[in-house]
């Protein structure tokens, strides 16, 4: 698919290059975006052997072992269950001809060199993975504090009523009370779409 006349458009070589939106058609991770659940691509980067995208839901990393292997490795590690952490970015000295962006996302740690041109490009997305894991920092505190707060009103609770009278009923009211409580917690702080962040800082 992504031959000869594609690489000359796109301009990739060895260091990565960050690919315009509107050649996102002509890259292999297009492919396995999900399009159908309203996944969208915010940014990418493609080096001969490898492709990096970003969508606003998953990092989709598209693994070459070589620039002349067809063989290709698809990981995809989605936001929400895979914590980034351990961003970095290093610009390009006077004489390198690359910079480099480095993260950690679950367990797989990352180290893209891009072309210096592409400079601005990597400074925005260094602010939305930076953005990105602060909120999951954040949303993590919030959902055991709530978890929390819940044990403290079931225990209140129980130790006012002392479980007399109907206990099963009683037992099935804290039941449903206690996940109705989680099953809301865990919406509204357990985030997988962060479209919302990639359009803050995404300036293409």
């Amino acid at each position: 698919m992504f031959g000869k006349v594609a690489a000359d458009i796109l301009g990739i070589s060895d260091v990565g290059s960050v690919i315009r939106p509107e050649n996102y058609d002509k890259v292999d991770t297009d492919d396995y975006v999900m399009h159908e659940d309203q996944e969208k691509i915010y940014f990418l980067i493609k080096s001969k052997s490898d492709e990096y995208c970003f969508t606003n839901k998953a990092l989709i990393h598209l693994d070459g072992t070589s620039a002349t292997s067809k063989k290709r490795v698809l990981h995809r590690y989605s936001y929400g269950t895979h914590r980034i952490s351990n961003v970095f970015l290093e610009t390009a000295g006077t004489v390198d001809l690359d910079a480099e962006i480095s993260f950690t996302i679950g367990h797989a740690s990352f180290h893209i060199d891009v072309h210096k041109k592409h400079i601005e490009e990597l400074k925005d997305l260094y602010k939305a993975l930076i953005h990105i894991a602060e909120l999951c920092h954040e949303n993590d505190q919030h959902l055991e504090y709530a978890n929390q707060s819940l044990n403290v009103a079931v225990n209140t609770l129980s130790s006012v009523n002392k479980l007399d009278g109907n206990i099963p009923e009683q037992f099935k009211s804290i039941n449903e009370l206690a996940f109705a409580w989680l099953t809301e917690s865990h919406k509204k702080y357990k985030v997988k779409d962060f479209g919302f962040v990639f359009e803050k800082f995404i300036n293409q």
